[in-house]
């Protein structure tokens, strides 16, 4: 994968090549960004720009024994893997021998530990076609059971030691791009002594998304490197040109999505769905028809499933946004017809407190749902909070 087959991050993108230009590159890199912001892309392009033969030649190759001009194609690529010399080629298809990759894996049979090899085919699917997946999307993709936990093992840091203590087989850099290290438990101390003094040339990238649950003795010897999340305009841009979806539906869901890209991606799979009408019966029943219609609309949106729950309260979401944005600019705010009819209505139905208020309710029903909360007990919840926000105007305390 090349820097321009990424999307967006043109300033981390500028700093990991000025790293290696001015020969500041740490052994050991951090990558931290939340989910689907393209971390797990960025590292890949990098490591393919570090193992390109073009990047790595080391002067110009002067004039040709023949006569001809000397080629000014090196410099060409300077900012960039060329994308076309074997390096690249490999590095593309996941397949460069210098370039290794650990990641969570699941047990497959009892009493089999596992490491990342055992899986390097499904990861290879995965990184190519998903490379803005997420935990769920890779345990998914390679469990054989439900409820099955990722994990990086005592084994697979074994594994690791044994890969990077042998020479490189053809670049000047051994790689090691390590997915979620959060997934490591203490295991991970095993690596301490090889990422504090690796052998020459090594280069650890580990692409996380919680710094917070990453050892301390691990976190403590990396360089950070915050990969921000993707603009409004970035994944609008890139649902257009490369999911070839149309400029107002993108315009849309790059609005609601949060600089979240596979949120994107996942909304334009239900795109047809009415979340409005969902919603106006929602509040219909906890405002006018009452507790049956509220039990019968959370026994419909509690078959949905996960993540057309979450992409319905995220929808909410934005409505209560578009509302305060037209609450303040009033019709000079450019919206759909449809969303600025319900927005109005909003507005009407509860002040911005309440709509605050609704909006932390929201986001904390997401959090449980993304951790397999029961969702009738969830939503049946989550009326009963919002009918005392809207119509008694409780704003509920948190811890």
């Amino acid at each position: 994968m090349q820097f321009k087959e990424t999307i967006g991050q043109e300033a981390v993108k500028t700093q990991l090549v000025e790293m290696v230009q001015h020969n500041r590159l740490s052994h050991a890199l951090l990558f931290l960004g939340r989910e689907g912001n393209g971390s797990l892309a960025l590292a890949m392009a990098f490591a393919q720009f570090l193992v390109c033969e073009k990047i790595n030649q080391k002067s110009d190759p002067g004039p040709s024994l023949f006569g001809e001009a000397a080629s000014d194609e090196p410099r060409a690529f300077r900012n960039d893997s060329c994308g076309v010399c074997p390096s690249c080629q490999k590095a593309a298809q996941l397949i460069h021998p210098d370039i290794h990759f650990s990641y969570p894996t699941v047990t497959k049979k009892p009493g089999e530990v596992p490491i990342a090899t055992d899986f390097i085919s499904e990861w290879r699917e995965f990184a190519k076609l998903n490379p803005f997946g997420n935990m769920f999307d890779w345990i998914e993709l390679i469990k054989e059971k439900e409820n099955s936990q990722g994990k990086i093992t005592a084994k697979e840091c074994n594994d690791i030691i044994r890969k990077l203590s042998l020479k490189s087989f053809e670049s000047g850099y051994k790689i090691l791009i390590m997915w979620m290290p959060e997934m490591m438990g203490n295991e991970g101390n095993k690596l301490l002594k090889l990422i504090e003094e690796p052998p020459p040339d090594t280069l650890f990238i580990l692409v996380s998304e919680n710094e917070a649950l990453m050892l301390p003795t691990i976190l403590s010897r990396c360089q950070l490197v915050r990969i921000p999340a993707l603009t409004t305009n970035e994944i609008e841009k890139a649902l257009i040109e490369r999911n070839k979806t149309e400029p107002g539906m993108a315009r849309q869901v790059a609005g609601i999505c949060d600089g979240n890209y596979r949120d994107a991606m996942q909304m334009l799979q239900h795109a047809d769905e009415d979340w409005q009408s969902l919603l106006r019966d929602w509040l219909n029943a906890i405002l006018k028809t009452g507790p049956v219609a509220q039990t019968k609309w959370v026994e419909e949106v509690s078959r949905l499933g996960r993540e057309k729950q979450k992409q319905f309260l995220r929808y909410f979401n934005h409505l209560l946004e578009q509302a305060l944005h037209y609450r303040v600019m009033g019709e000079n705010y450019p919206m759909a017809d449809n969303e600025r009819d319900f927005a109005a209505r909003l507005n009407k139905l509860a002040a911005v407190e309440q709509q605050e208020a609704i909006v932390e309710e929201l986001d904390r029903a997401s959090y449980y749902i993304e951790r397999n909360a029961n969702a009738k007990m969830l939503f049946h919840a989550l009326t009963i909070k919002l009918y005392h926000i809207i119509q008694d105007k409780i704003v509920f305390l948190t811890e």
